[in-house]
């Protein structure tokens, strides 16, 4: 534990920085804690940084003090609407790197329209926690590398769920899969811990454009009805626009935006 104080200021009353612990700083006041710092590794291997503080002098004292002892890049997410907060990190150096917005997903099936929808001839759903664990691991791999060839798994929505390393399943029995008789063709992640999320919705890129996502949707807002729950979450990226039209077509409300700044 690092107790060494940094100090920004001459007076006798300057605001104390101190690493009280692996990656975690305070600010002091007359022994009064008047901002915190914190700093971790997410499970992609990026940094993300926080600084919870009363003034913008604390946070900017803050920010130096842990900024300049921490490797590049650094990342952190803000919510949209806390300008502040925004104009705190952009005095830190950091840029703009991604927007997603936050939707709110209908669970009934009256309000989104997919009562009737039904999965293309040949496919079948199967539901959260019977998928074959090798096809589903098979068909993450062939889509993320399909991504990543195209537009950049960065467009997708980014993931803060622990996983092993080098494991991008972290949990077989949260996917529902669409499957063909010798394959999986798509896949959609549910994770339900205060409220259902729908971490990811996709689907192999020759078997697009056949309505097996929203085959998927159907089943998993169904499954989320049926259990209670009136509304699902979801992210997007500003960019990835059939996402958007997706969610907006079942009746899925923007509610805000998140921004991914990085320096």
């Amino acid at each position: 534990m690092n107790t060494k104080p940094f100090t920004s200021g001459l007076s006798e009353n300057a605001v104390m920085i101190t690493r009280v612990a692996d990656r975690q700083w305070q600010a002091l006041d007359d022994d009064l804690v008047v901002g915190r710092g914190h700093a971790e590794h997410r499970p992609d291997g990026r940094l993300f940084v926080s600084i919870d503080a009363w003034h913008d002098a604390t946070f900017d004292r803050l920010a130096e003090a842990m900024l300049a002892g921490l490797p590049a890049p650094q990342y952190t997410v803000v919510d949209e609407a806390d300008a502040e907060l925004t104009a705190g990190w952009r005095r830190a150096g950091f840029t703009i790197r991604r927007r997603e917005w936050e939707y709110v997903v209908p669970t009934d099936p009256r309000v989104t329209g997919l009562h009737m929808v039904l999965p293309p001839s040949g496919v079948t759903i199967v539901p959260a926690g019977q998928a074959d664990e090798s096809l589903l691991r098979a068909v993450d791999r062939a889509i993320r590398a399909e991504v990543e060839a195209t537009v950049g798994w960065e467009s997708m929505p980014a993931e803060v769920i622990p996983r092993p390393e080098g494991d991008t399943i972290v949990d077989p029995s949260k996917y529902a899969v669409a499957a063909a008789p010798d394959r999986y063709l798509g896949l959609i992640r549910v994770v339900t811990v205060n409220r259902p999320r729908i971490g990811l919705v996709a689907v192999r890129a020759g078997e697009q454009r056949r309505g097996i996502a929203r085959a998927l949707l159907a089943h998993a807002l169904g499954t989320l009805h049926r259990s209670g729950f009136a509304a699902a979450w979801t992210e997007v990226h500003e960019s990835n626009r059939a996402a958007s039209a997706l969610f907006e077509g079942i009746g899925a409300r923007p509610m805000s935006s998140n921004l991914e700044l990085v320096r």
